[in-house]
Protein backbone atom coordinates (compact mmCIF):
# COMPACT_ATOMS: atom_id res chain seq x y z
CA UNK A 1 0.00 0.00 0.00
CA UNK A 2 1.48 3.41 -0.90
CA UNK A 3 2.03 5.98 1.83
CA UNK A 4 0.42 9.39 1.53
CA UNK A 5 1.76 12.47 3.31
CA UNK A 6 -0.88 14.42 5.16
CA UNK A 7 -1.80 17.77 3.59
CA UNK A 8 -4.05 20.46 4.88
CA UNK A 9 -4.88 23.13 2.33
CA UNK A 10 -5.84 26.03 4.52
CA UNK A 11 -7.18 29.42 3.43
CA UNK A 12 -7.98 32.25 5.78
CA UNK A 13 -11.39 32.61 4.18
CA UNK A 14 -12.53 29.27 5.51
CA UNK A 15 -12.36 26.34 3.14
CA UNK A 16 -9.92 23.43 3.44
CA UNK A 17 -9.32 19.80 2.75
CA UNK A 18 -7.17 17.13 4.38
CA UNK A 19 -5.88 13.60 3.88
CA UNK A 20 -4.96 11.50 6.90
CA UNK A 21 -1.81 9.42 6.68
CA UNK A 22 1.24 8.56 8.73
CA UNK A 23 4.75 9.91 8.23
CA UNK A 24 5.04 13.50 7.16
CA UNK A 25 2.72 16.36 7.98
CA UNK A 26 2.19 19.41 5.83
CA UNK A 27 0.04 22.50 6.06
CA UNK A 28 -0.38 24.54 2.96
CA UNK A 29 -1.71 28.05 3.46
CA UNK A 30 -2.44 31.27 1.62
CA UNK A 31 -3.09 34.73 2.98
CA UNK A 32 -6.63 35.84 2.32
CA UNK A 33 -5.59 38.94 0.47
CA UNK A 34 -4.03 36.86 -2.24
CA UNK A 35 -7.47 35.56 -3.22
CA UNK A 36 -9.56 38.65 -2.69
CA UNK A 37 -10.42 40.21 -6.02
CA UNK A 38 -11.62 43.79 -5.95
CA UNK A 39 -13.23 44.96 -9.15
CA UNK A 40 -13.63 48.62 -8.17
CA UNK A 41 -11.78 50.79 -10.69
CA UNK A 42 -8.41 51.89 -9.25
CA UNK A 43 -7.68 55.60 -8.86
CA UNK A 44 -4.83 55.26 -11.38
CA UNK A 45 -7.41 54.55 -14.10
CA UNK A 46 -8.96 58.02 -13.96
CA UNK A 47 -5.52 59.61 -13.47
CA UNK A 48 -4.24 58.03 -16.68
CA UNK A 49 -7.40 58.88 -18.62
CA UNK A 50 -7.23 62.60 -17.89
CA UNK A 51 -3.46 62.69 -18.43
CA UNK A 52 -4.04 61.02 -21.80
CA UNK A 53 -6.56 63.67 -22.87
CA UNK A 54 -4.27 66.54 -21.82
CA UNK A 55 -1.17 65.06 -23.42
CA UNK A 56 -2.93 64.18 -26.69
CA UNK A 57 -4.35 67.68 -27.07
CA UNK A 58 -1.03 69.34 -26.34
CA UNK A 59 0.75 67.01 -28.78
CA UNK A 60 -1.36 68.32 -31.69
CA UNK A 61 -0.71 71.95 -30.74
CA UNK A 62 3.07 71.46 -30.43
CA UNK A 63 3.29 69.47 -33.68
CA UNK A 64 1.61 72.30 -35.60
CA UNK A 65 3.73 74.92 -33.81
CA UNK A 66 6.95 73.01 -34.49
CA UNK A 67 6.12 72.65 -38.19
CA UNK A 68 5.30 76.36 -38.56
CA UNK A 69 8.34 77.59 -36.59
CA UNK A 70 10.87 74.99 -37.78
CA UNK A 71 11.85 74.21 -34.17
CA UNK A 72 13.40 70.83 -33.41
CA UNK A 73 12.71 71.39 -29.72
CA UNK A 74 8.98 71.67 -30.39
CA UNK A 75 8.93 68.84 -32.93
CA UNK A 76 10.91 66.63 -30.54
CA UNK A 77 8.54 67.46 -27.71
CA UNK A 78 5.49 66.78 -29.88
CA UNK A 79 7.01 63.47 -31.00
CA UNK A 80 7.67 62.71 -27.34
CA UNK A 81 4.05 63.52 -26.61
CA UNK A 82 2.91 61.24 -29.43
CA UNK A 83 4.85 58.40 -27.80
CA UNK A 84 3.51 59.48 -24.42
CA UNK A 85 -0.07 59.44 -25.67
CA UNK A 86 0.40 55.90 -26.95
CA UNK A 87 2.11 54.92 -23.67
CA UNK A 88 -0.61 56.51 -21.55
CA UNK A 89 -3.26 54.74 -23.64
CA UNK A 90 -1.41 51.46 -23.10
CA UNK A 91 -1.06 52.14 -19.38
CA UNK A 92 -4.77 52.97 -19.16
CA UNK A 93 -5.65 49.74 -20.97
CA UNK A 94 -3.29 47.81 -18.67
CA UNK A 95 -5.02 49.18 -15.54
CA UNK A 96 -8.40 48.19 -16.95
CA UNK A 97 -7.08 44.71 -17.77
CA UNK A 98 -5.60 44.34 -14.27
CA UNK A 99 -9.04 44.91 -12.72
CA UNK A 100 -10.43 41.86 -14.50
CA UNK A 101 -10.88 38.76 -12.31
CA UNK A 102 -8.54 35.78 -12.45
CA UNK A 103 -9.44 32.94 -14.81
CA UNK A 104 -8.39 29.32 -15.17
CA UNK A 105 -5.78 30.27 -17.76
CA UNK A 106 -4.70 33.43 -15.86
CA UNK A 107 -4.81 32.20 -12.27
CA UNK A 108 -2.94 35.21 -10.87
CA UNK A 109 -5.17 37.64 -12.72
CA UNK A 110 -4.01 40.28 -15.21
CA UNK A 111 -1.81 42.46 -12.98
CA UNK A 112 1.33 41.89 -15.06
CA UNK A 113 -0.14 43.95 -17.92
CA UNK A 114 0.78 47.04 -15.91
CA UNK A 115 4.41 45.94 -15.60
CA UNK A 116 4.59 45.06 -19.30
CA UNK A 117 3.19 48.48 -20.18
CA UNK A 118 5.82 50.15 -17.99
CA UNK A 119 8.59 48.16 -19.72
CA UNK A 120 7.39 49.18 -23.19
CA UNK A 121 7.10 52.80 -22.00
CA UNK A 122 10.70 52.72 -20.85
CA UNK A 123 11.85 51.33 -24.19
CA UNK A 124 9.87 54.04 -25.99
CA UNK A 125 11.70 56.73 -24.01
CA UNK A 126 15.08 55.25 -25.00
CA UNK A 127 14.19 54.99 -28.70
CA UNK A 128 12.79 58.52 -28.78
CA UNK A 129 15.91 59.90 -27.06
CA UNK A 130 18.08 58.34 -29.77
CA UNK A 131 15.97 59.95 -32.51
CA UNK A 132 16.07 63.40 -30.89
CA UNK A 133 19.85 63.23 -30.40
CA UNK A 134 20.43 62.13 -34.00
CA UNK A 135 18.27 64.95 -35.37
CA UNK A 136 19.97 67.49 -33.08
CA UNK A 137 23.43 66.48 -34.31
CA UNK A 138 22.25 66.78 -37.92
CA UNK A 139 20.85 70.26 -37.34
CA UNK A 140 24.02 71.42 -35.61
CA UNK A 141 26.00 70.31 -38.65
CA UNK A 142 23.84 71.81 -41.40
CA UNK A 143 22.18 74.66 -39.48
CA UNK A 144 18.51 75.59 -39.24
CA UNK A 145 16.21 78.59 -39.01
CA UNK A 146 13.74 78.81 -36.11
CA UNK A 147 10.95 81.31 -35.39
CA UNK A 148 11.61 82.08 -31.75
CA UNK A 149 8.32 83.88 -31.01
CA UNK A 150 6.19 80.95 -32.22
CA UNK A 151 8.38 78.50 -30.28
CA UNK A 152 8.09 80.50 -27.05
CA UNK A 153 4.29 80.87 -27.31
CA UNK A 154 3.59 77.21 -28.10
CA UNK A 155 6.13 75.98 -25.52
CA UNK A 156 4.46 78.08 -22.81
CA UNK A 157 1.10 76.49 -23.58
CA UNK A 158 2.69 73.02 -23.67
CA UNK A 159 4.40 73.58 -20.33
CA UNK A 160 1.12 74.59 -18.68
CA UNK A 161 -0.69 71.52 -20.05
CA UNK A 162 2.16 69.23 -18.96
CA UNK A 163 2.07 70.70 -15.46
CA UNK A 164 -1.67 69.96 -15.34
CA UNK A 165 -1.06 66.37 -16.52
CA UNK A 166 1.67 65.95 -13.91
CA UNK A 167 -0.65 67.21 -11.16
CA UNK A 168 -3.30 64.68 -12.23
CA UNK A 169 -0.87 61.75 -12.18
CA UNK A 170 1.01 62.80 -9.04
CA UNK A 171 -2.01 62.58 -6.74
CA UNK A 172 -3.39 59.27 -5.52
CA UNK A 173 -2.08 55.84 -6.44
CA UNK A 174 1.65 55.61 -7.34
CA UNK A 175 2.49 52.20 -8.80
CA UNK A 176 5.14 51.33 -11.39
CA UNK A 177 2.72 51.85 -14.26
CA UNK A 178 1.77 55.34 -13.08
CA UNK A 179 5.42 56.17 -12.34
CA UNK A 180 6.39 55.23 -15.89
CA UNK A 181 3.63 57.52 -17.18
CA UNK A 182 4.90 60.25 -14.84
CA UNK A 183 8.39 59.83 -16.30
CA UNK A 184 6.98 60.49 -19.76
CA UNK A 185 5.08 63.57 -18.56
CA UNK A 186 8.15 64.90 -16.76
CA UNK A 187 10.07 64.44 -20.00
CA UNK A 188 7.35 66.44 -21.75
CA UNK A 189 7.63 69.19 -19.13
CA UNK A 190 11.38 69.37 -19.62
CA UNK A 191 10.92 69.37 -23.39
CA UNK A 192 8.46 72.24 -23.21
CA UNK A 193 10.74 74.12 -20.81
CA UNK A 194 13.72 73.57 -23.11
CA UNK A 195 11.70 74.81 -26.10
CA UNK A 196 10.59 77.87 -24.12
CA UNK A 197 14.18 78.69 -23.15
CA UNK A 198 15.34 78.09 -26.72
CA UNK A 199 12.60 80.39 -28.07
CA UNK A 200 13.56 83.11 -25.60
CA UNK A 201 17.26 82.93 -26.48
CA UNK A 202 16.48 83.00 -30.22
CA UNK A 203 14.24 86.06 -29.75
CA UNK A 204 16.89 87.89 -27.72
CA UNK A 205 20.08 86.87 -29.54
CA UNK A 206 19.13 85.06 -32.76
CA UNK A 207 21.44 82.14 -31.87
CA UNK A 208 19.76 79.20 -33.64
CA UNK A 209 21.93 76.25 -32.39
CA UNK A 210 20.45 76.57 -28.88
CA UNK A 211 17.31 74.81 -30.15
CA UNK A 212 19.20 71.61 -31.02
CA UNK A 213 21.49 71.80 -27.98
CA UNK A 214 18.64 71.99 -25.46
CA UNK A 215 16.84 69.19 -27.30
CA UNK A 216 19.92 66.97 -26.74
CA UNK A 217 19.92 67.78 -23.02
CA UNK A 218 16.28 66.71 -22.74
CA UNK A 219 17.10 63.50 -24.66
CA UNK A 220 19.81 62.68 -22.12
CA UNK A 221 17.36 63.06 -19.24
CA UNK A 222 14.92 60.81 -21.10
CA UNK A 223 17.62 58.11 -21.34
CA UNK A 224 18.07 58.17 -17.57
CA UNK A 225 14.33 57.83 -16.90
CA UNK A 226 13.81 55.20 -19.60
CA UNK A 227 16.69 53.05 -18.37
CA UNK A 228 15.48 53.15 -14.77
CA UNK A 229 11.93 52.15 -15.74
CA UNK A 230 13.14 49.35 -18.05
CA UNK A 231 15.45 47.96 -15.37
CA UNK A 232 12.79 47.95 -12.64
CA UNK A 233 10.02 46.47 -14.81
CA UNK A 234 12.36 43.87 -16.34
CA UNK A 235 13.35 42.75 -12.83
CA UNK A 236 9.67 42.06 -12.07
CA UNK A 237 9.04 40.34 -15.41
CA UNK A 238 12.08 38.08 -14.79
CA UNK A 239 10.65 37.04 -11.38
CA UNK A 240 13.30 38.90 -9.40
CA UNK A 241 12.95 39.24 -5.64
CA UNK A 242 11.56 42.61 -4.42
CA UNK A 243 14.15 44.85 -2.78
CA UNK A 244 12.47 44.55 0.63
CA UNK A 245 12.13 40.73 0.46
CA UNK A 246 15.67 39.37 0.35
CA UNK A 247 15.25 35.57 0.79
CA UNK A 248 18.12 35.25 3.27
CA UNK A 249 16.60 38.04 5.39
CA UNK A 250 13.17 36.39 5.25
CA UNK A 251 14.67 33.10 6.50
CA UNK A 252 16.49 34.84 9.36
CA UNK A 253 13.36 36.76 10.34
CA UNK A 254 11.18 33.64 10.43
CA UNK A 255 13.74 31.62 12.42
CA UNK A 256 14.14 34.40 14.97
CA UNK A 257 10.47 35.43 15.22
CA UNK A 258 8.57 32.11 15.11
CA UNK A 259 9.54 29.86 18.07
CA UNK A 260 8.43 26.53 16.60
CA UNK A 261 10.17 26.92 13.22
CA UNK A 262 13.53 25.08 13.05
CA UNK A 263 14.27 25.41 9.34
CA UNK A 264 13.09 27.33 6.27
CA UNK A 265 13.89 26.17 2.73
CA UNK A 266 12.54 26.14 -0.84
CA UNK A 267 11.89 29.86 -0.35
CA UNK A 268 10.95 31.74 -3.51
CA UNK A 269 9.76 35.33 -3.71
CA UNK A 270 8.69 37.39 -6.73
CA UNK A 271 6.18 40.07 -7.64
CA UNK A 272 3.06 40.34 -9.75
CA UNK A 273 3.54 44.11 -9.76
CA UNK A 274 5.78 46.44 -7.77
CA UNK A 275 3.01 46.52 -5.12
CA UNK A 276 2.15 42.78 -5.00
CA UNK A 277 4.94 40.52 -3.70
CA UNK A 278 4.25 36.76 -3.70
CA UNK A 279 6.10 34.05 -1.76
CA UNK A 280 6.30 30.28 -1.35
CA UNK A 281 8.32 28.43 1.28
CA UNK A 282 8.67 25.22 3.31
CA UNK A 283 8.93 25.50 7.11
CA UNK A 284 10.04 22.65 9.41
CA UNK A 285 8.41 22.67 12.87
CA UNK A 286 9.34 21.20 16.21
CA UNK A 287 7.65 18.00 17.40
CA UNK A 288 4.29 18.77 18.96
CA UNK A 289 4.05 22.27 17.48
CA UNK A 290 0.60 23.64 16.77
CA UNK A 291 0.52 23.77 12.97
CA UNK A 292 -2.41 26.18 12.61
CA UNK A 293 -1.07 28.62 15.17
CA UNK A 294 2.45 28.52 13.73
CA UNK A 295 1.14 28.97 10.18
CA UNK A 296 -0.81 32.03 11.32
CA UNK A 297 2.30 33.48 13.00
CA UNK A 298 4.41 32.89 9.87
CA UNK A 299 1.90 34.67 7.68
CA UNK A 300 1.64 37.53 10.15
CA UNK A 301 5.42 37.99 10.12
CA UNK A 302 5.48 37.94 6.30
CA UNK A 303 2.61 40.42 6.08
CA UNK A 304 3.85 42.87 8.71
CA UNK A 305 7.60 42.74 8.02
CA UNK A 306 7.69 42.23 4.25
CA UNK A 307 4.27 43.30 2.94
CA UNK A 308 3.53 39.81 1.58
CA UNK A 309 -0.23 39.28 1.53
CA UNK A 310 -0.12 36.11 -0.60
CA UNK A 311 2.19 33.44 0.84
CA UNK A 312 1.99 29.71 0.17
CA UNK A 313 3.53 27.99 3.20
CA UNK A 314 4.13 24.23 3.38
CA UNK A 315 4.51 23.03 6.96
CA UNK A 316 6.78 20.00 7.54
CA UNK A 317 7.49 18.00 10.69
CA UNK A 318 10.60 16.22 9.37
CA UNK A 319 13.74 17.68 7.77
CA UNK A 320 13.70 18.08 4.01
CA UNK A 321 15.17 15.10 2.15
CA UNK A 322 15.57 16.88 -1.21
CA UNK A 323 19.04 17.62 -2.50
CA UNK A 324 18.27 21.27 -3.24
CA UNK A 325 16.92 22.31 0.17
CA UNK A 326 20.03 24.26 1.08
CA UNK A 327 20.91 27.46 -0.75
CA UNK A 328 23.83 29.90 -0.76
CA UNK A 329 23.62 32.35 2.12
CA UNK A 330 20.97 30.23 3.86
CA UNK A 331 20.33 31.13 7.47
CA UNK A 332 21.33 28.64 10.13
CA UNK A 333 18.61 26.34 11.37
CA UNK A 334 16.92 27.42 14.55
CA UNK A 335 16.08 25.51 17.68
CA UNK A 336 12.71 24.92 19.28
CA UNK A 337 11.55 27.70 21.53
CA UNK A 338 14.49 29.93 20.57
CA UNK A 339 12.40 32.97 19.77
CA UNK A 340 10.58 34.89 22.52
Amino acid sequence: MPEYAEHEHRHDHGHGRGHAAPGRDHAHGHGAAGHAHHHRAPTSQSQLFWALLLTGGCMVIEAVGGWISGSLALLADSAHMLTDSASLAMSYAAVRAASRPATESMSYGHHRWQVLAAFVNGLALLVLAVWITTEAVLRLRVGSSVQGNVVAAVATLGLLVNIAAFAVLARGERNLNVRSALAHVIGDMLGSLAALIAGGIIILSGWMPVDAILSSVVALLMVVSGWRICRESAHILLEGAPSNCDPARVERELLSSVPDVTDVHHLHVWSLTDKRPVMTLHAVLCDGADRDRTLAVIQTVLRNNFGVEHATVQIELTPCADDDCSSPGKAAAGSCGAAP
